[in-house]
């Protein structure tokens, strides 16, 4: 990887940490972060598929690790962005890395949550028990995405990302 690469997939994290920090959506059973699926979306046309997974999963370690987010957002964030990834890749068309992101993300990475709570946090669930929150917050964080890339596709700001 290039410096430049390594010091915009070290921003994507810290925005997607700090996002976290002050931007969350309450969705009734957990709280929804959105910054980090905008970010999702944004690595995987930034970078593709394997930057993009590293960025979510740095971000779900410091999350971690600092207390703001629990081991869910692993599965979730990584899921989604590599999905998000792969259907930019092959289509590059914005708005299926979205759709990645959300299929990935709030759909996939929900039903994976199930058995991974159960044998990593204990937490007993039903099988669609997460779905709600995390299609919340995909759907929510990947409009985000979608509405940033336009805005930097038509500045000058472009030509320094890609």
């Amino acid at each position: 990887m290039k410096s430049k690469q390594l010091v915009l997939m070290a921003m994507l994290v810290a925005i997607a940490v700090a996002g976290s920090a002050f931007v969350y959506l309450p969705t009734g059973i957990a709280r929804a972060y959105p910054v980090q699926h905008a970010i999702n979306v944004m690595a995987a046309v930034f970078f593709g598929p394997v930057p993009a997974v590293i960025i979510a999963f740095l971000t779900g370690a410091v999350r971690v690790l600092t207390g703001t987010g629990s081991l869910l957002a692993f599965p979730g964030g990584m899921i989604g962005a590599f999905l998000a990834g792969i259907l930019y890749i092959h289509s590059g068309r914005l708005w299926l890395a979205a759709a990645g992101e959300i299929i990935g993300t709030g759909i996939i990475a929900s039903v994976v949550a199930v058995p991974y709570a159960r044998i990593l946090m204990g937490t007993e669930a039903a099988f669609f028990f997460f779905m709600p929150a995390f299609l919340v917050s995909s759907i929510s964080g990947s409009l985000l995405g979608v509405l940033l890339m336009y805005k930097l596709r038509k500045t000058k700001t472009n030509n320094v990302l890609y």
